[in-house]
């Protein structure tokens, strides 16, 4: 397992954006997701993985740690944020700290989000594969 930390801007201003919104579903992509959440990645045991937003301190708010699965093969190097499970509404997202492919029978990973009135979206990633 290895761990980062990495800056990515984001479209939307404010933590308000996060919660108005409704924006607690986390999902992985293979290229960048746009302005529409596309290019997310499919297969296996791949799904988007709801974070609790804690309370805004100081501008910030951090989402509790998730557990992505990542099917075998794919290549991940974005991230987004959605507003359910499955469709409707694509948030925001941004580029992850460097692109990693899963080999054999895939593999997780473990992100925690932290989205800052700045503009700025800081994750704390571990990977497994």
């Amino acid at each position: 397992m290895s761990a980062y930390s990495a800056p990515a801007t984001l479209n939307a201003a404010g933590t308000e954006v996060i919660t108005t919104l409704g924006g607690k579903y986390i999902s992985l992509h293979s290229a960048s997701p746009g302005t529409t959440g596309a290019n997310e990645i499919t297969g296996g045991t791949y799904a988007r993985v709801a974070t609790t937003w804690g309370a805004e301190s100081g501008g910030v708010s951090v989402g509790s740690q998730v557990t992505i699965n990542v099917p075998a093969g794919a290549t991940i190097a974005f991230f987004g944020i959605w507003t359910a499970l499955s469709g409707p509404t694509y948030v925001d997202g941004g580029a992850l700290p460097a692109s990693e492919t899963y080999t054999g029978s895939g593999g997780s990973y473990l992100l925690t989000p932290t989205y800052s009135a700045s503009l700025c979206l800081r994750t704390r990633i571990r990977s497994s594969r």
